[in-house]
């Protein structure tokens, strides 16, 4: 089974999230709310899910994709999303995320969009 993974990295006061693998009940779910719970307990409020290499997302990681963004917005931050695959795309549209979330391909701009 695959891992999922979470590697953090900054861009000026950006906290990028490169996540990897699936994000589904339990394990990936569990993971994404503690690294994002982290990143705000330091105070970092300007976050960015790169979702490149996130194969698969069920109904709990879309939960907690939400989640995350309602917990961001609660402390005055922000949480955007980079890179999302096809298939992602198709499950926010379909659930009418897409609309909540703003989304980026392109990382340079999306690091830009929080100033």
């Amino acid at each position: 089974m695959a891992q999922f993974t979470i590697k953090e990295r900054q861009a000026g006061d950006v906290t990028i999230l490169d996540l990897s693998g699936k994000i589904t009940i339990g394990e990936g779910s569990v993971q994404l709310r503690e690294a994002v719970r982290s990143q705000l307990d330091q105070g970092k409020k300007k976050l960015l899910l790169n979702l490149g290499d996130v194969s698969y997302v069920d109904s709990s990681g879309i939960g907690e994709l939400v989640s995350s963004y309602t917990t961001t917005n609660n402390v005055g931050g922000h949480l955007k999303l980079l890179n999302l695959t096809k298939k992602i795309q198709d499950l926010l549209m379909i659930t009418k995320l897409l609309t909540v979330f703003q989304t980026y391909d392109n990382e340079a701009e999306a690091v830009a969009s929080f100033n």
